[in-house]
């Protein structure tokens, strides 16, 4: 595989959450902290991207909280321990920024569309997006990242959803450490 960026601290990552850091439910919502399972490899993969990446940022659809199936209290009890967790394993999460909003009202914060990005820049004017990397594991994840300029990093044991994403990824790995250790090759 032939490397199609070499990111330094001038660079930012922006994490998708579900999936990508945690294990996902399927038709259902992280709701408390318990219910909050790292994927294996993760927090030694965010300690890796703590000594590559200037700033690392989550960025990640929540609409359980707009469905009324948890309250934004409970989502930031699950990223309270995301956070202490990731401090715990020396690693770094600069910010958290989510999109509680349903599908169905198109918000400009909810992914695909740039809302967290922006806030995001605002907050850390270093930021371009040019220089950025999006992990995450769903087309909308993608599709944020090419509306913005970024290069788009695919987490998905499943080639389906390359094929699905195809014009839209430019790397491809099964899990985060996987893109760890190749970020780690260069």
């Amino acid at each position: 595989m032939t490397k199609l960026f070499f990111p330094t601290k001038e660079w930012t990552l922006f994490l998708d959450r579900d999936g990508v850091l945690n294990k996902r439910f399927i038709d259902d919502y992280v709701k408390t902290p318990d219910e909050f399972v790292w994927i294996d490899g993760v927090l030694d993969s965010l300690r890796i991207f703590k000594d590559i990446f200037g700033r690392i940022v989550i960025v990640t659809n929540q609409q359980g909280v707009g469905k009324g199936l948890m309250t934004e209290d409970d989502l930031k009890l699950v990223h309270e321990k995301l956070l202490s967790d990731v401090n715990k394993a020396e690693g770094k999460i600069d910010k958290i920024y989510y999109a509680a909003k349903l599908k169905e009202e198109n918000s400009i914060f909810r992914k695909p569309n740039v809302g967290m990005a922006l806030i995001a820049r605002k907050d850390f004017p270093e930021i371009r997006f040019r220089k950025s990397v999006m992990v995450g594991d769903t087309y909308s994840d993608m599709i944020f990242g090419k509306k913005l300029g970024m290069k788009n990093v695919l987490i998905s044991g499943n080639d389906i959803n390359l094929a699905r994403n195809a014009g839209l990824v430019d790397l491809h790995f099964n899990n985060l450490k996987e893109f760890a250790n190749y970020i780690l090759k260069k």
